[in-house]
């Protein structure tokens, strides 16, 4: 455990007051946050948290996916790491990566330095953090596989290293030590000599491309896949591709995504969702559960856009 390496006077990162999360998430929907902060660095990230009331709301947003803020936004503090965007190489076969660095960008400065493993970050439309957060994946890889440790912040400003063995690591889920948040992982990989990562990668993209709603708002994956199934299988085979509600529609092309089409609510959004999950319990018995984040707090009734 460590304090925080510089000692400041006040904070020195991005401090707004009611800032629309729509301008942050990856659907374009959700209300503002009460406090939303980019910290400048680690230091100041460390130094912000400590000055916060005990009892203070947090949520840690990256690039958006996997989260819908609901239309009466967030009555607490945002913090968007995107300062945090450090990558470098930490001997022959590791890599140190912070919180902010986008996933894909992982893949392709692993795979320019003869580095396999992670090709599958490539397919992750989110943050280091919240893959860390969420044990994310795609394309049969997941994030956990490779972590040797990571480095955590938390509410008091403490500074925490901390081996993979310390948490307790499944499909989507990921537990450990309570109200302290990811700030840097380093990840083992294995050699690449023959630049098959590069090629892999050019693969991966182009499957993504033609089976998932590229170039739409959506938040990524909707539902987690069931043990033996697939959530989008379920779901088409309720007959539920193109399904609306309001501005929000099941993606034709992928049932697991939902799309935004042009202003659509967080509501809209929420009851889509919760019609797909009772309609596929009712075909086949499988209960889905969310793989998106919901936060925040709904407007009143007759209050929407």
């Amino acid at each position: 455990m460590s304090a925080p390496a510089a000692i400041m006077n006040r904070p020195r990162g991005d401090l707004r007051i009611d800032e629309p999360l729509s301008r942050h998430t990856a659907w374009g929907i959700g209300g503002p946050a009460k406090r939303f902060y980019r910290p400048a660095d680690v230091d100041d990230l460390a130094f912000f948290l400590a000055g916060l009331p005990a009892n203070e709301s947090i949520f840690w947003l990256g690039l958006g996916s996997n989260v819908l803020v609901r239309d009466g936004g967030f009555e607490g503090t945002v913090i968007a790491p995107d300062a945090l965007d450090a990558i470098a190489l930490a001997g022959d076969d590791r890599v140190r990566v912070e919180a902010g660095v986008a996933c894909p960008k992982v893949a392709k400065f692993c795979a320019a330095r003869a580095l396999g493993g992670c090709e599958f970050f490539a397919g992750i439309p989110g943050s280091v953090g919240g893959a860390l957060a969420m044990n994310a994946g795609a394309f049969g890889g997941e994030t956990w596989d490779l972590v040797e440790s990571v480095e955590t912040v938390a509410r008091d400003g403490s500074r925490h290293r901390r081996a993979a063995g310390e948490y307790s690591v499944a499909y989507r889920s990921v537990t450990g030590p309570a109200d302290e948040w990811f700030t840097l992982a380093e990840l083992r990989l294995s050699p690449d000599a023959g630049g098959s990562a590069a090629v892999r990668i050019k693969e991966l993209l182009r499957r993504r491309a033609q089976t998932q709603p590229l170039g739409t708002r959506n938040c990524g994956s909707v539902f987690r896949n069931p043990p033996g199934d697939f959530a989008a299988r379920l779901i088409e085979a309720s007959g539920l591709k193109g399904a609306r509600e309001g501005a929000a529609v099941v993606s034709e092309k992928h049932a697991n995504f939902i799309i935004n089409t042009g202003g659509a609510t967080a509501a809209d959004v929420e009851s889509l969702i919760a019609r797909v999950a009772e309609r596929v319990a009712e075909t086949s018995g499988v209960r889905l559960e969310r793989e998106v984040q919901i936060v925040g707090r709904a407007l009143a009734e007759g209050a929407q856009k």
